[in-house]
């Protein structure tokens, strides 16, 4: 069956080849740290159907955000949360029409230690009991959307003033896995998608959607890079290639 999403790959992968664009092209793409394993299966398979390139910049998306606030030159941004897409768009530095909803992502609690028994993620569970004299890892709670996202489910479930002096702040979600995949903290919390990617952590419960602000991954393009180059690799993302990818890494897919 031709699908919506079938048709804008298409009809955005013809663009990406017309004449006007028949010298390969270069995208940058500044891309949410947690996408990392995700966006090197998409940056190859792109580069496989159009012949251009594709540089994709991982951090934060705060980092990212303020990068790209600062003159940055990135084509496409694809955040972890509404609320850096939000800031840029206020200000004029994306193209409004291009942005959308591309991805979903869930919150859990990982181990360092991979036989570690399942924890009952609850108001009641012992969370600083857990930790001992070790620490949480966390994305930095303040600023970084994986961070956030696990402080509002703590605050919601009551148990933030219990672990906040044990929590060990890292720049990016990718960061605070490394400290539990290392043991240099015995427990973390990360996107259900970093857990997939190490294989050197337990996830050993799932934070209930309702405790945080939903998980949504807005992607657009750069206000100065609205050119359909751009629009192709946009519809690629949202086309059956890129889907699967996404897919495998634990993502849910938004977008249409």
């Amino acid at each position: 069956m031709v699908t919506p999403a079938l048709c804008r790959a298409a009809a955005g992968l013809a663009a990406a080849l017309t004449p006007g664009l028949a010298t390969a092209g270069q995208i940058t793409v500044f891309a949410a740290a947690s996408m990392t394993n995700a966006m090197a299966e998409v940056e190859d398979r792109f580069e496989a159907a159009t012949a251009h390139d594709v540089i994709v910049s991982l951090a934060g998306s705060s980092a990212l955000a303020r990068q790209i606030e600062q003159g940055a030159p990135a084509d496409v941004f694809i955040s972890a949360n509404p609320g850096w897409m939000d800031r840029l768009q206020e200000d004029g530095l994306i193209a409004d029409a291009t942005r959308f909803d591309l991805l979903s992502n869930a919150m859990v609690l990982i181990a360092a230690d991979t036989g570690a028994a399942p924890v009952e993620i609850g108001p009641d569970m012992d969370l600083a009991g857990l930790l001992g004299e070790g620490r949480l890892a966390m994305a930095l709670v303040d600023a970084v959307p994986a961070g956030i996202y696990g402080k509002a489910a703590l605050e919601s479930l009551g148990l933030w003033d219990s672990v906040a002096p044990q929590v060990a702040q890292a720049g990016n979600v990718r960061g605070a896995l490394s400290f539990v995949a290392t043991g240099a903290a015995p427990y973390g919390i990360v996107y259900a998608t970093d857990a997939v990617a190490e294989d050197d952590v337990a996830v050993v419960g799932t934070f209930p959607a309702e405790t945080h602000p939903p998980i949504v991954y807005p992607a657009a393009a750069l206000a100065e890079s609205d050119t359909a180059l751009t629009r192709s690799f946009l519809d690629f993302l949202r086309g059956p290639e890129a889907r699967a990818a996404f897919a495998r890494q634990g993502f849910g897919v938004v977008a249409e």
